[in-house]
């Protein structure tokens, strides 16, 4: 059977809970990690959420996986990690991933606009240097 985005998303949003900024912040208040997974073009155009790590989407797997190198310490399968990108389709794919990898406490708050329209700090744009 040939899996569209559209089957993808639905499972997707099937298991990963979509919050809010409000929630995200309380969480983020007992530890959760806040993960922009946009692309750095994205985040030098608009900025990033204070209190953000970032990890490109296409890097999540290599950076989630703690047997390869690449692991990034800040994602651990016990922490609250709430995922946003630019409109929350990648985040909730993302999610998925992760709770497939066995990460536990997954959610989705969708989108960077979600964040600042809920009155979520952000920083930058970031300075080209130009």
């Amino acid at each position: 059977m040939v899996l569209t985005v559209k089957d993808m998303m639905q499972a997707a949003n099937a298991v990963v809970e979509r919050i809010d900024s409000k929630q995200a912040k309380e969480l983020m208040g007992q530890g959760a990690l806040l993960l922009d997974i946009r692309d750095a073009p994205e985040l030098e155009r608009t900025g990033r959420a204070v209190g953000s790590h970032h990890i490109p989407r296409g890097m999540l797997e290599f950076r989630a996986d703690p047997e390869l190198p690449s692991y990034d310490p800040e994602l651990r399968m016990d922490r609250v990690i709430i995922l946003h990108c630019a409109s929350g389709g990648r985040a909730a794919l993302a999610g998925k991933l992760l709770k497939d990898m066995g990460y536990l406490h997954i959610y989705n708050l969708g989108g960077f606009s979600d964040w600042v329209n809920g009155g979520g700090k952000a920083v930058g744009p970031m300075d080209s240097g130009m």
